[in-house]
Protein backbone atom coordinates (compact mmCIF):
# COMPACT_ATOMS: atom_id res chain seq x y z
CA UNK A 1 0.00 0.00 0.00
CA UNK A 2 1.51 3.25 -0.90
CA UNK A 3 1.90 6.16 1.54
CA UNK A 4 -1.14 8.43 0.08
CA UNK A 5 -3.28 5.29 0.43
CA UNK A 6 -2.80 4.71 3.47
CA UNK A 7 -2.76 8.68 4.49
CA UNK A 8 -6.34 8.53 3.07
CA UNK A 9 -7.40 5.71 5.51
CA UNK A 10 -5.83 7.74 8.19
CA UNK A 11 -8.07 10.50 7.56
CA UNK A 12 -11.18 8.24 7.16
CA UNK A 13 -10.77 7.10 10.34
CA UNK A 14 -9.66 10.87 11.70
CA UNK A 15 -12.60 12.88 9.91
CA UNK A 16 -14.92 10.06 11.18
CA UNK A 17 -16.21 9.06 7.59
CA UNK A 18 -18.05 5.87 7.07
CA UNK A 19 -17.76 4.28 3.94
CA UNK A 20 -20.22 5.79 1.96
CA UNK A 21 -19.37 8.73 2.79
CA UNK A 22 -16.18 8.46 2.31
CA UNK A 23 -16.44 6.82 -1.40
CA UNK A 24 -18.72 9.71 -2.14
CA UNK A 25 -16.32 12.21 -1.17
CA UNK A 26 -13.64 10.82 -3.25
CA UNK A 27 -15.58 10.49 -6.25
CA UNK A 28 -16.81 13.97 -5.68
CA UNK A 29 -12.86 15.07 -5.62
CA UNK A 30 -11.41 13.00 -8.32
CA UNK A 31 -14.29 11.28 -10.17
CA UNK A 32 -13.33 7.93 -8.48
CA UNK A 33 -14.63 6.05 -5.97
CA UNK A 34 -11.10 3.89 -4.99
CA UNK A 35 -7.85 5.09 -3.69
CA UNK A 36 -6.47 2.48 -6.17
CA UNK A 37 -7.61 3.36 -9.59
CA UNK A 38 -6.46 6.82 -8.58
CA UNK A 39 -2.78 8.54 -9.93
CA UNK A 40 -1.00 10.00 -7.18
CA UNK A 41 -2.00 13.70 -8.15
CA UNK A 42 -5.39 12.37 -7.92
CA UNK A 43 -4.63 11.09 -4.40
CA UNK A 44 -2.33 13.82 -3.22
CA UNK A 45 -5.98 16.07 -4.21
CA UNK A 46 -7.96 14.37 -2.04
CA UNK A 47 -5.40 14.73 0.73
CA UNK A 48 -5.19 18.19 0.26
CA UNK A 49 -9.32 18.31 0.71
CA UNK A 50 -9.09 15.95 3.86
CA UNK A 51 -6.23 18.65 5.60
CA UNK A 52 -8.04 21.42 5.04
CA UNK A 53 -11.09 19.48 7.19
CA UNK A 54 -9.04 19.03 9.49
CA UNK A 55 -7.11 16.01 8.79
CA UNK A 56 -3.29 15.91 10.44
CA UNK A 57 -0.50 13.37 10.12
CA UNK A 58 1.55 15.27 12.44
CA UNK A 59 3.08 14.70 15.64
CA UNK A 60 1.56 18.14 16.58
CA UNK A 61 -1.95 16.57 16.88
CA UNK A 62 -0.85 15.14 20.06
CA UNK A 63 -0.42 17.63 23.21
CA UNK A 64 2.38 17.62 25.48
CA UNK A 65 1.07 14.90 27.93
CA UNK A 66 0.47 12.52 24.94
CA UNK A 67 -3.40 13.07 24.70
CA UNK A 68 -4.47 13.24 21.33
CA UNK A 69 -6.07 17.02 19.87
CA UNK A 70 -9.47 17.50 19.05
CA UNK A 71 -9.42 17.61 15.60
CA UNK A 72 -11.52 19.08 12.68
CA UNK A 73 -11.72 21.92 10.90
CA UNK A 74 -12.86 24.31 13.54
CA UNK A 75 -11.08 22.77 16.78
CA UNK A 76 -8.73 24.94 16.93
CA UNK A 77 -10.64 28.14 17.48
CA UNK A 78 -12.83 25.88 19.47
CA UNK A 79 -10.39 24.98 21.89
CA UNK A 80 -8.98 28.43 21.73
CA UNK A 81 -12.24 29.68 23.32
CA UNK A 82 -12.75 27.35 25.62
CA UNK A 83 -9.87 27.65 27.02
CA UNK A 84 -10.46 31.30 27.62
CA UNK A 85 -13.35 31.08 29.02
CA UNK A 86 -11.63 28.41 31.83
CA UNK A 87 -8.75 30.91 32.46
CA UNK A 88 -11.26 33.19 32.76
CA UNK A 89 -12.98 31.11 35.39
CA UNK A 90 -16.46 30.90 33.14
CA UNK A 91 -16.07 27.31 32.62
CA UNK A 92 -15.29 25.05 35.43
CA UNK A 93 -14.01 21.81 33.37
CA UNK A 94 -11.11 22.44 30.61
CA UNK A 95 -11.37 19.04 29.27
CA UNK A 96 -12.59 18.28 25.70
CA UNK A 97 -15.23 15.94 26.67
CA UNK A 98 -17.04 19.50 28.36
CA UNK A 99 -15.93 21.46 24.96
CA UNK A 100 -17.52 18.76 22.87
CA UNK A 101 -20.95 18.42 25.21
CA UNK A 102 -21.24 22.21 24.64
CA UNK A 103 -20.59 21.85 20.43
CA UNK A 104 -23.21 19.56 20.44
CA UNK A 105 -25.73 21.53 22.76
CA UNK A 106 -25.60 24.50 19.75
CA UNK A 107 -25.06 22.06 17.04
CA UNK A 108 -26.77 18.96 17.72
CA UNK A 109 -23.50 17.65 16.16
CA UNK A 110 -21.20 15.07 18.47
CA UNK A 111 -17.64 15.63 17.70
CA UNK A 112 -15.73 18.41 16.09
CA UNK A 113 -14.45 15.69 13.61
CA UNK A 114 -17.38 15.86 12.16
CA UNK A 115 -18.37 19.60 12.33
CA UNK A 116 -17.58 20.86 8.62
CA UNK A 117 -20.07 23.39 7.37
CA UNK A 118 -19.66 27.00 8.47
CA UNK A 119 -22.64 27.80 9.18
CA UNK A 120 -22.96 24.55 12.27
CA UNK A 121 -19.59 26.03 13.30
CA UNK A 122 -20.45 29.47 13.36
CA UNK A 123 -23.22 28.69 15.98
CA UNK A 124 -20.78 26.87 18.32
CA UNK A 125 -18.27 29.86 18.02
CA UNK A 126 -20.68 33.04 18.14
CA UNK A 127 -22.27 31.61 21.22
CA UNK A 128 -19.14 30.63 22.88
CA UNK A 129 -18.09 34.05 22.05
CA UNK A 130 -20.66 35.65 23.42
CA UNK A 131 -20.65 34.04 26.97
CA UNK A 132 -16.99 34.94 27.43
CA UNK A 133 -17.92 38.67 26.38
CA UNK A 134 -20.78 38.73 28.66
CA UNK A 135 -18.99 36.95 31.34
CA UNK A 136 -15.96 37.44 31.22
CA UNK A 137 -16.33 41.24 30.36
CA UNK A 138 -13.73 40.53 26.56
CA UNK A 139 -14.75 43.26 24.25
CA UNK A 140 -13.43 41.08 21.19
CA UNK A 141 -13.75 43.94 18.40
CA UNK A 142 -12.58 46.98 20.62
CA UNK A 143 -9.08 47.33 20.81
CA UNK A 144 -9.70 50.60 23.31
CA UNK A 145 -7.19 52.40 20.57
CA UNK A 146 -4.38 50.52 21.82
CA UNK A 147 -2.07 48.69 19.28
CA UNK A 148 -1.26 45.45 21.05
CA UNK A 149 -4.70 44.82 22.61
CA UNK A 150 -6.02 44.22 18.68
CA UNK A 151 -5.47 40.16 19.27
CA UNK A 152 -8.43 38.22 21.14
CA UNK A 153 -5.96 36.65 23.16
CA UNK A 154 -4.50 40.15 24.84
CA UNK A 155 -8.07 40.90 25.16
CA UNK A 156 -8.64 38.09 27.28
CA UNK A 157 -5.72 38.78 29.40
CA UNK A 158 -6.70 42.16 29.88
CA UNK A 159 -10.44 40.74 30.94
CA UNK A 160 -8.40 38.63 33.51
CA UNK A 161 -6.22 41.43 34.93
CA UNK A 162 -9.60 43.02 35.70
CA UNK A 163 -11.40 40.35 37.05
CA UNK A 164 -8.31 40.31 39.62
CA UNK A 165 -7.86 43.83 39.97
CA UNK A 166 -11.69 45.09 39.99
CA UNK A 167 -10.29 49.02 40.86
CA UNK A 168 -8.64 48.60 37.55
CA UNK A 169 -9.72 51.42 35.32
CA UNK A 170 -10.87 51.83 31.82
CA UNK A 171 -7.49 51.84 30.01
CA UNK A 172 -4.73 49.36 30.13
CA UNK A 173 -2.09 51.15 31.25
CA UNK A 174 -3.18 50.87 34.68
CA UNK A 175 -2.68 48.99 38.43
CA UNK A 176 0.84 47.62 37.10
CA UNK A 177 -0.83 45.57 34.36
CA UNK A 178 2.09 45.70 31.72
CA UNK A 179 4.54 45.45 34.48
CA UNK A 180 2.84 42.18 35.50
CA UNK A 181 2.59 40.80 32.55
CA UNK A 182 5.93 41.45 31.35
CA UNK A 183 6.92 39.34 34.26
CA UNK A 184 5.10 36.41 33.81
CA UNK A 185 6.29 36.52 30.32
CA UNK A 186 9.98 36.63 31.72
CA UNK A 187 11.22 39.93 29.87
CA UNK A 188 13.23 41.49 32.33
CA UNK A 189 12.99 44.89 30.25
CA UNK A 190 9.81 46.09 31.79
CA UNK A 191 9.67 49.03 29.96
CA UNK A 192 8.83 46.38 26.63
CA UNK A 193 5.82 47.47 25.01
CA UNK A 194 3.33 45.13 25.11
CA UNK A 195 2.72 45.52 21.39
CA UNK A 196 6.32 43.68 20.99
CA UNK A 197 4.81 40.50 22.88
CA UNK A 198 4.00 37.55 20.93
CA UNK A 199 1.11 34.80 20.83
CA UNK A 200 3.17 32.44 23.13
CA UNK A 201 3.85 35.04 25.32
CA UNK A 202 0.40 35.98 25.72
CA UNK A 203 -0.70 32.43 26.07
CA UNK A 204 1.96 31.84 28.95
CA UNK A 205 0.46 35.39 30.78
CA UNK A 206 -3.25 33.88 29.71
CA UNK A 207 -2.44 30.42 31.91
CA UNK A 208 -0.74 32.03 34.57
CA UNK A 209 -3.87 34.62 35.31
CA UNK A 210 -6.23 31.80 34.73
CA UNK A 211 -4.32 29.90 37.91
CA UNK A 212 -4.95 32.97 40.03
CA UNK A 213 -8.33 33.13 39.15
CA UNK A 214 -9.46 30.09 39.75
CA UNK A 215 -7.14 29.59 43.39
CA UNK A 216 -9.55 32.60 44.28
CA UNK A 217 -12.66 31.18 43.13
CA UNK A 218 -11.73 28.25 44.67
CA UNK A 219 -10.82 30.03 47.80
CA UNK A 220 -13.83 32.45 47.89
Amino acid sequence: MSKSIAAMHVAKKQLGLDDETYRAKLAHITGKSSARDMSEPERQKVLTVFRNEGFSSKASEHRPDGRKKLTGKFAPKLQALWIAAWNLGIVDNRDDAALLAFVKRQTGIDHTRFLTDGGDASKAIEALKSWIKREGRVSYGNSQGQEWLQSDIAKVCWAQWRKLEPEAELYPDTKGFAAEALKIAGIERLSTPLGLLKPADWRLISNELGKRIRARKAGA
